[in-house]
């Protein structure tokens, strides 16, 4: 049997602008979001959008062409892997979260729009 690779491809728009930080060891993070849109027509014809938020994570030099080049509203296409991790929030509660780790990504804005 073949193994399975985790793999996302989606192009989307950013929600907000990105959080970027340097942690102790040096790394560069960078966390965002995207919304994908899909639009289908239900059963009475009538037309429908869906979006949906993904959470995207970058690191290293990824992490800094977000930080210099991508703001609110940017669209990209990217490829990444899925990955679920846990977290401990303020109240000591266990907090799950699903996010994507970027690969690679292309802007898709026009160069008037990315200034």
């Amino acid at each position: 049997m073949n193994a399975l690779r985790n793999s996302v491809r989606l192009i989307g728009h950013l929600g907000d602008n990105p959080k970027v930080r340097k942690l102790d060891s040096g790394k560069t993070v960078a966390n965002f979001s995207i919304a994908t849109n899909e639009i289908y027509y239900d059963q009475s014809g009538k037309k429908v959008s869906e979006t949906t938020w993904h959470r995207l994570v970058a690191w290293g030099r990824q992490a800094e062409v977000v930080e210099n080049y991508l703001k609110k509203g940017s669209e990209i296409a990217m490829e990444g892997k899925l990955t679920n991790r846990s977290y401990e929030d303020k109240n000591g509660e266990k907090q799950y979260i699903s996010e994507i780790v970027v690969n690679s990504l292309m802007m898709l804005d026009k160069k008037s729009e990315q200034i």
